[in-house]
């Protein structure tokens, strides 16, 4: 096997330390070092402050072999990435007559007058190689330094991107010998990271020393992220389908996909199949359980309708609650999450229908009810199935995980029915 490649992404610019834009580029570029095995291994953000650029140059040098550099690259005088680097290589800035030109052309092409300072986006670092941009006016450099390679990309994301693709990848593939890197993912939902941990640990130990382990949890999930590094494709391929093929069988309850499989798509899948519908009645998630599960195209196969009904007044007029349900055990309660969810399956016309009902936060919570005390409900042709939640006293947080654990009754009650008619 090769020499892992390390690279380092950073990005330069005071608007993302401010927090005024988000930083997508790295994820991006992350993503597409990988597919060519190139590993990424440390993300930094500069600001407009040359001191620091240099340090940052200085300091990724040391770890890594390419360091990719987004921003500063546009005309005005807070975008001094140019200049820094001619500094830090010790070159100067000369104008570039086939960047010149390609920067004449895309003015010209629009009708628009080009000023000096469009003109200096031509001028580059004399030791660079100059990386043609068609789709802007901020040219791409390539850059090498003692067995370092460093590129230099516009911010703006769709100019990076079309650079990345179609200069930048190919020029990184022809320099180095790369190896592959592949991911597997499994996805498990009802299981703390701990409580995973422990349980596969025998597993993980015995793991072999080209593939990695990572745990990535969110909201009532646990990704589980197996990395494989070679030169085989195929053989990668069948080591890592090896060790997921050991993995499952202790975690099966737990599992809900693979690789790029959502909880809401692995439920459309699951209805689709059985021919059934779902409908919503929701309280405390207003509406966002409803969202998720018509995010996906062709949702409208199996999803009904939702009805949001926040008040008890509406609980009783649109889903049939009894007064006397909400007056002896309040909103939330097992006994109301209940008749909500029959109720939305019968006005809904639905196979299935699922409620939530809780105290997201931050404040409404009780001594015996305190703020994140939820009540789900799965609703079917036959049977209702309840659930309590004692989530956080966080209001989104309540309201991400009632809607996954929502999902995950629902995907379970519908599992269980495949079950049965067998």
């Amino acid at each position: 096997m090769n020499p892992t490649v390390r690279a380092e992404i950073i990005t330069i610019g005071d608007e993302i330390l401010f927090g005024q834009i988000t930083d997508t580029n790295t994820q991006w570029i992350g993503a597409e070092l990988t597919g060519i095995g190139i590993r990424p291994v440390r993300k930094t953000s500069v600001g407009d402050k040359k001191e620091d650029i240099i340090s940052a140059f200085t300091e990724a040098s040391k770890r890594v072999d390419v360091i990719i550099v987004t921003g500063g690259l546009g005309p005005t005088k807070d975008d001094i990435t140019k200049h820094t680097f001619c500094d830090y290589f010790g070159s100067q800035l000369k104008m570039n007559e086939e960047a010149l030109a390609l920067v004449t052309e895309f003015f010209a092409k629009r009708g628009r007058p080009m000023t000096e300072l469009n003109i200096q986006q031509a001028a580059l670092p004399d030791n660079c190689t100059y990386i043609p941009n068609l789709w802007g006016t901020a040219p791409g450099m390539w850059f090498e330094k003692d067995g370092v390679v460093y590129v230099s990309l516009p911010g703006v994301p769709y100019e990076m991107k079309s650079l990345m693709q179609f200069e930048i990848l190919p020029r990184l593939k022809a320099h180095f010998v790369l190896n592959i890197i592949q991911h597997k993912i499994v996805k498990t939902i009802g299981i703390g990271e701990s409580f995973l941990a422990e349980k596969i640990a025998p597993w993980e130990d015995a793991l072999p020393d080209h593939i990695k382990l990572a745990y990535l949890p969110h909201f009532g999930q646990v990704r589980l992220r197996l990395t494989g590094t070679g030169s085989d494709q195929q053989l990668l391929d069948s080591q890592l389908q090896e060790q997921v093929d050991l993995l499952v069988p202790q975690i099966e309850e737990h599992v809900y996909g693979y690789d790029s499989d959502e909880l809401e798509s692995v439920i459309g899948a699951l209805l689709t199949k059985h021919e059934a519908t779902i409908g919503t009645a929701e309280s405390c998630t207003g509406g966002f359980l409803a969202q998720r599960l018509t995010s996906l195209a062709g949702s409208s196969r199996y999803f009904e309708g939702s009805v949001v009904s926040y008040s008890n007044f509406l609980k009783m007029k649109l889903l049939g609650v009894q007064e006397e349900t909400l007056e002896t055990y309040g909103a939330v309660s097992e006994q109301t999450a209940r008749e909500m969810a029959e109720g939305a399956r019968k006005v809904l016309n639905t196979t299935y229908a699922i409620s939530t009902t809780g105290i997201a936060g931050p404040d409404g919570g009780t001594p015996e009810k305190p703020v994140g005390t939820v009540w789900i409900a799965c609703a079917t042709p036959t049977e209702t199935v309840t659930q309590l939640l004692k989530l956080s006293n966080i209001r989104n947080i309540n309201i991400e995980l009632t809607t996954t654990y929502a999902l995950n009754l629902l995907r379970k009650t519908i599992l269980k029915a495949e079950k049965e008619e067998v």
